[in-house]
C-alpha cells in the first residue's frame, strides 16, 4: 500500500500524482501499517507492565508507613473518560517513550512503531497529542477511530497527531 510522503493520504494504485495535495508520485514510501490485534497487545504489556510497578509502589507504601491511607482514582462520572493518577502515570511513559524512541516497550516488543504518515520520527507533541486518547479516553477513541479511518487503521488521536502506527522499527 502506497501513501504520499507530503499528506499521507493512500495512493491509488498507478497514480502519478497524490489525489488529495497533488504531490508527484516520486515522493511515496511504502509503509506496513500494523493490525490492531498486534497494536492491542503492545498496549496490553504496556498496561501489565506499568500496572506491576505502580502496585509495588503502592505496596511498598502501604506497608512501609503506617496510617497511610489510600486514595482510590477519581470517580468515572463520563462514560469513556477517566482521569486518575494511573492514566497520568500511562500518560507520561507513553508521551517519554513514543516521542523519544518511536516505541513504547510493548511496541518493540512486537516491532511496531508511531510514525509521521511519512514513516519519520514524531516529535514530543505529536506523542503527547496521540498518547491522550491513549491514557484518558480509549474506548471512544478507539471506536470512533474504527469508524472513521479503517484503511488507515488510525485512532482519533492518532488521526489529530498526523500519526500511524507502521510494522517494523527504526
Amino acid at each position: 500500500m502506497a501513501y504520499c510522503k507530503k499528506c499521507g493520504n493512500e495512493l491509488p494504485e498507478g497514480a502519478t500524482f497524490c489525489p488529495k495535495c497533488g504531490t508527484p508520485v516520486g515522493s511515496v514510501t511504502e509503509l506496513r501499517l500494523a493490525y490492531w490485534g498486534e497494536r492491542f497487545i503492545a498496549w496490553l504489556i504496556d498496561v501489565l507492565i506499568i500496572g506491576a510497578i505502580i502496585g509495588s509502589v503502592q505496596l511498598f507504601v502501604w506497608i512501609g508507613w503506617p496510617g497511610y491511607v489510600w486514595v482510590p482514582n477519581v470517580p468515572r462520572w463520563i462514560p469513556f473518560v477517566d482521569f486518575g493518577l494511573t492514566n497520568v502515570v500511562h500518560f507520561l511513559y507513553w508521551m517519554l517513550m513514543d516521542g523519544i524512541y518511536g516505541q513504547s516497550i510493548g511496541k518493540m516488543l512486537m516491532r511496531i512503531r508511531v510514525a509521521k504518515m511519512n514513516g519519520d520520527h514524531i516529535n514530543m507533541g505529536q506523542a503527547a497529542m496521540e498518547s491522550v486518547g491513549k491514557a484518558f479516553l480509549l474506548p471512544l477513541d478507539c471506536i470512533l477511530g474504527w469508524a472513521l479511518y479503517p484503511r488507515r487503521r488510525q485512532r482519533i488521536f492518532n488521526y489529530l497527531s498526523e500519526t500511524i502506527v507502521i510494522r517494523g522499527s527504526r
